[in-house]
């Protein structure tokens, strides 16, 4: 068995909880009594608490956890408490983004880089040190060891040249056919190459409640119908702002000497994601707006959400560095 099959089958195990309602998911889980929290309707919608909360609920769709029943997917009191923690997190993304239907601004917006931007990237490129990198690359985990995975739900939602289009995107995705290629395993090759844990989860008790939101609008977007154009709006917004972020992050990994794993990674995102955003906005978008232009105002909301939770994230992370505190849990 190589190590790319032990990361398929094994399921990571069921986090550590960080508040009231993660821990009644967990509970649950692991097959105590769920007490519906009165806290959800209060709770805070971008808060470590709902968010590993989501989070587990999600993963149920995915991989699973060692030890629960793959049954408690489609749990129905777990199910009735997810459509609560939904509806607090998309009220407070409804309100915190400007929304729309304007999808050319938008998209002309995600194309032009700001001159002095404060990111990530810019600052692991300028004065980062390789355990900020290997930070960074923790925290990332919580996507890119399933890349691609919440995108793919939307494509059997969509139809014509918007599903060929968004397929022909997934197919780069998953390595045009090569497991080694698959943007998952060169993620978990860097991992290994930076001496940290590669298998899937092993890190969802140190990353960001703000990554863990990220990854939660992917999923949700890409499990509800409603949403299907949030998430080709998110999905967008990754595409089409990836490759000067990782043409910065390749530099990075030389000044840091990080390595080839390391430095593939990101370049490969550099050639691939300039391909991706051709193919989405014309082979995706375009057409998409073409059959249902009703569609626009939730492709607009998907990339606004997506900028805001990305923000988040990033302003978290550089605030812990700029005090000289590490940015993971």
């Amino acid at each position: 068995m190589t190590a790319t099959d032990v990361r398929v089958l094994r399921s990571p195990r069921l986090p550590t909880a960080r508040g009231p309602i993660s821990r009644a998911v967990i509970d649950h889980c692991s097959g105590r009594a769920l007490p519906l929290p009165a806290e959800v309707s209060v709770a805070d919608p971008y808060g470590e608490d709902l968010q590993l909360a989501l989070y587990v609920c999600y993963e149920l769709h995915y991989r699973g956890f060692d030890g629960v029943p793959d049954a408690m997917e489609w749990d129905l009191p777990l199910l009735g408490l997810r459509l609560e923690l939904e509806e607090v997190f998309l009220e407070a993304l409804h309100r915190d983004v400007a929304g729309g239907t304007d999808v050319d601004a938008e998209v002309t917006e995600l194309l032009t880089e700001t001159v002095g931007a404060r990111g990530i990237s810019h600052h692991l490129l300028r004065d980062g040190t390789l355990e900020q990198f290997r930070e960074y690359v923790t925290h990332r985990s919580a996507y890119h060891l399933k890349e691609a995975d919440p995108q793919l739900l939307v494509v059997s939602r969509m139809a014509g040249r918007v599903k060929a289009g968004l397929l022909t995107v997934q197919h780069d995705e998953y390595g045009a056919g090569r497991v080694e290629a698959m943007h998952s395993e060169l993620y978990a090759a860097m991992m290994h190459e930076l001496g940290l844990a590669s298998t899937y989860g092993d890190h969802l008790d140190r990353v960001s409640g703000s990554v863990l939101a990220e990854v939660n609008l992917m999923s949700l977007c890409g499990l509800r119908r409603e949403l299907r154009a949030a998430a080709v709006g998110q999905f967008a917004l990754i595409e089409l702002t990836s490759s000067p972020g990782s043409a910065r992050l390749v530099r990075a990994a030389r000044r840091l000497g990080c390595g080839p794993a390391t430095e593939r990674f990101y370049a490969e995102h550099v050639e691939a994601d300039a391909v991706h955003e051709q193919i989405l906005r014309r082979e995706v978008i375009a057409p998409m707006l073409a059959d249902e232009p009703e569609l626009a105002e939730g492709l607009v909301f998907g990339i606004q959400a997506g900028q805001l939770l990305g923000s988040r994230f990033a302003d978290e992370v550089l605030d812990a560095w700029s005090s000289g505190r590490s940015s993971l849990r």
